[in-house]
């Protein structure tokens, strides 16, 4: 738990208590990295796992998402990553979702995507700059860039009038731009006013149902109908950097936006013309019966006839002896060794339809499924599919190509008769910066965050009341040393004050622990980088002001209205 005194260095070198935030809505811990970054394993304020786009923005264990989101580490993919932010390289940029498609279109210069958006509900501050500052790297490494303003969502899910979004909406761009976002290499848009966008959000519309709504977003008869739309809006927003070219295209976003990536990504599968897949009969599998009969393909010199034309009442008659307990080499065990893992549903499943197979090959192919496809589309693809190849009613199987040729194949086929061919959008997800006052960073708390318009004097001050992870005295602080990992101010360092250095970050990590360093000059150095940081990003706030005003992007709304009512 974070402290609710912190150790301050004064005159006489001994330590002073101060009351802190309480003690209850702060962080339960922060794992540091060897680089002196921080991993938290927790944010302030959760009330658990629960990802509400709209809810609170905070996380309370963050290896929960890996388990039950299916949310991938960022670790796992960092090594494929060309020249990596410092957010990637310090954990602060914690999971990913399909990432690896990305990182390799950056490393071989192929076209890539970026795009995050901003809701203008209030003033950008210190946690939107972690998502600024993914887009504009992202960019440096060659990606196309874009940065949104929800305004949609804002007035209908948030109940902010257009007068007030514009005046939030303005503050974002001019901080985007004055970190470095090159809008000649990249968009900038208003989601009420780009067309483009609401054309793509009514075909996905199409793709979706109120069911969906209620069980991603529990959304209920209660809920505004402009709610709903905005929802479509946003998943229009995530495939629009793909209305000219299908790519790997990156959303930057925190935890709790998760929800929408996964619903966009399914949502770009559903507007494909065709599906691919692996098969291994004319029949039809669902993904573990699938995993399983392929095992079992891999298996048929024990079981056919003729291994190189098993048949499928063969490996049917095979599996179910292996899955028989009354069998002296059949049960589970008999199923585990072939590496595959699944209930006996699934099992019982692929016996089934394997014997009512018959005679019939079991023999690997690649399988296109018919899903949107014009009938030109489809003779089309029968046409151009090279070698030995199957047509059925619904689908057309193919004998001479892998997987990933099968994917390029049908993309160029949805390409050249009028479909989108989307990539399916990947996402990256950062921590969420803990309150200075120990709680959550919040908008509405003043104290909790630092806005990237605050006066450099109001940020000196704020940073110098936060609160530490600092021991009860400077004795024990020197003793025991500091617990840098539960420490919002430490979080400033990894987080943003240390920029691009990570032996700046570790040194002042590496002092604390060790004792060496007392929260009082701590938060003196920090606030004085704070300062320093206020000063130069308003500087060039001022100097982009004639750039923001030139660019094709509407600055004052001119839709009226009364905001919608709460849902």
């Amino acid at each position: 738990m974070t402290r609710d005194h912190d150790a301050r260095e004064t005159e006489d070198g001994d330590a002073t208590d101060a009351a802190r935030a309480d003690a209850a809505t702060a962080p339960e811990t922060v794992r540091a990295r060897t680089d002196g970054g921080a991993e938290s394993d927790s944010a302030a304020g959760a009330d658990d796992v629960a990802l509400d786009p709209w809810g609170s923005s905070t996380v309370s264990d963050y290896r929960k998402l890996f388990e039950e989101f299916g949310i991938g580490e960022f670790d796992d993919v960092l090594p494929e990553v060309p020249n990596p932010h410092y957010l990637m390289r310090r954990g602060v940029i914690f999971g990913h979702r399909d990432y690896s498609p990305v990182a390799e279109a950056l490393r071989n210069d192929d076209p890539a995507a970026v795009l995050s958006g901003f809701m203008p509900t209030g003033d950008p501050h210190i946690g939107h700059k972690l998502v600024f500052d993914e887009i504009i790297w992202h960019q440096e490494q060659g990606a196309d860039a874009y940065g949104l303003i929800a305004d949609l969502e804002a007035h209908s899910a948030r109940g902010m009038t257009w007068e007030e979004i514009d005046e939030h909406a303005r503050d974002y761009l001019l901080s985007l731009l004055a970190l470095g976002f090159d809008p000649e290499e990249g968009e900038l848009y208003r989601q009420s006013d780009n067309r483009e966008l609401q054309d793509l959000a009514f075909e996905l519309g199409s793709k979706a149902n109120f069911s969906e709504f209620q069980g991603i977003y529990g959304f209920d008869g209660e809920t505004n109908v402009s709610h709903m739309q905005s929802v479509v809006t946003q998943m229009a927003d995530i495939l629009y950097p793909q209305l000219e070219e299908p790519k790997p295209t990156v959303i930057p976003v925190g935890p709790d936006q998760d929800p929408h990536v996964r619903f966009a990504r399914d949502l770009a599968a559903r507007m494909r013309f065709f599906g691919v897949t692996e098969a291994y009969a004319s029949f039809e599998l669902d993904d573990a019966e699938r995993a399983l009969v392929a095992a079992v393909y891999e298996e048929r010199e024990a079981y056919a006839e003729e291994p190189e034309r098993p048949r499928c009442e063969e490996a049917g008659a095979w599996l179910a002896e292996r899955a028989d307990p009354d069998d002296e080499a059949g049960g589970d065990d008999a199923l585990d060794a072939l590496g595959v893992v699944v209930d006996d549903a699934v099992r019982d499943s692929a016996i089934e339809k394997l014997e009512n197979a018959g005679m019939e090959p079991l023999r690997p192919r690649v399988r296109f499924l018919d899903l949107n496809a014009t009938d030109d589309a489809f003779e089309a693809l029968v046409e151009t599919i090279d070698g030995e190849k199957r047509r059925y009613d619904a689908h057309v199987d193919a004998f001479d190509l892998d997987a990933s040729e099968a994917e390029e194949l049908a993309r160029e086929v949805e390409l050249d008769h009028g479909g989108y061919g989307f990539v399916p959008p990947s996402s990256i997800y950062h921590r969420f910066m803990t309150g200075l006052t120990g709680g959550k960073m919040s908008s509405s708390i003043p104290a909790s965050h630092i806005s990237l318009l605050d006066d450099p004097e109001e940020g000196y001050d704020k940073v110098k009341a936060a609160t530490t992870g600092g021991r009860d005295t400077a004795e024990e602080q020197r003793e025991l040393g500091g617990e840098a990992d539960e420490c919002p101010v430490y979080e400033l360092y990894a987080y943003l004050l240390a920029g691009d250095d990570d032996e700046f970050a570790k040194e002042v990590y590496d002092e604390c622990v060790g004792g060496e360093r007392l929260c009082g000059g701590c938060k003196e150095q920090a606030a004085e980088l704070m300062r320093e940081f206020l000063e130069e990003h308003q500087e060039k706030r001022a100097e982009v002001e004639d750039l923001l005003d030139d660019l094709d992007i509407t600055l004052e709304s001119p839709r009226r209205g009364v905001a919608p009512g709460d849902d």
